[in-house]
């Protein structure tokens, strides 16, 4: 996954700091709760992560040239390096990796199937935004985990390079034929739609994970609080389609 609006490397552009983001993992993990929150928040970014390998090697199909499929098998490699960094963190807490992933499965590929690109642009415009999405949302969770904890999720959100080169390839495509924009902009609206739906979902339905966004585990972060999460979200999704030379 990835994000090209990047904050300082611990998170503490989003959200303050609290006595959790201060304890290792060791420490905080004495709270059963906050254990649970943690491998289902590892367990929802291995899965992601593993699908994003399965996305970009299947959208290296559509590439219109050898230097892009090669360029796109490269970056789904570093996606399935953060897939094997998460698996083997869930190994060595005591978990299992399968079994923390699969509460995962159904509601993400449930958005993989309502967002199928129909064609090599609107993959592009998935990977880019749609991955970047997810990137913000659990930048912001990570504010609020333990120093090993957070240390890792950063790591595996770290740009594989998709960015720039969704960037450079999109923006040639419209600047060589201006009325591919307009479908663009609309499919990432809907891109955008369907990814806060899906994360809103998937939260609702993982009571730790619930507890950690609006209250309890997450020592204050209230509900106010995560209204401001979503409007920084949206924000820097605006930021990212001003970069594709997109409207919002």
């Amino acid at each position: 996954m990835e994000t090209p609006d990047k904050t300082a490397d611990d998170g503490s552009e989003h959200a303050p700091a609290t006595p959790t983001a201060s304890q290792n993992w060791e420490q905080a993990a004495a709270d059963p709760t906050y254990r649970a929150a943690v491998v289902d928040l590892l367990g929802a970014l291995a899965y992601g992560e593993l699908a994003a390998f399965e996305r970009l090697a299947e959208d290296a199909k559509l590439a219109p040239s050898l230097a892009d499929k090669a360029e796109l098998a490269s970056m789904a490699s570093a996606e399935f390096g953060h897939f094997e960094k998460l698996r083997e963190r869930l190994a060595r807490i005591d978990e299992d990796p399968t079994a923390a992933m699969e509460p995962f499965a159904a509601p993400l590929e449930e958005f993989h199937r309502l967002t199928a690109p129909s064609d090599w642009l609107e993959g592009l415009i998935k990977a880019y935004v749609g991955d970047s999405i997810a990137s913000d949302f659990y930048r912001e969770v990570a504010t609020r985990l333990d120093t090993d904890t957070r240390a890792l999720v950063l790591s595996v959100l770290a740009d594989t390079g998709h960015s720039s080169f969704a960037v450079e390839k999109v923006r040639a495509a419209i600047e060589a034929e201006p009325r591919v924009g307009g479908r663009l902009a609309l499919w990432a609206r809907r891109l955008m739609g369907e990814a806060l739906s899906q994360a809103q979902r998937v939260v609702a339905e993982r009571d730790a994970l619930s507890t950690m966004l609006v209250g309890g585990l997450a020592d204050g972060f209230d509900l106010a609080e995560v209204g401001k999460m979503f409007s920084r979200i949206t924000e820097a999704h605006t930021k990212r389609m001003a970069a594709l030379g997109l409207a919002a």
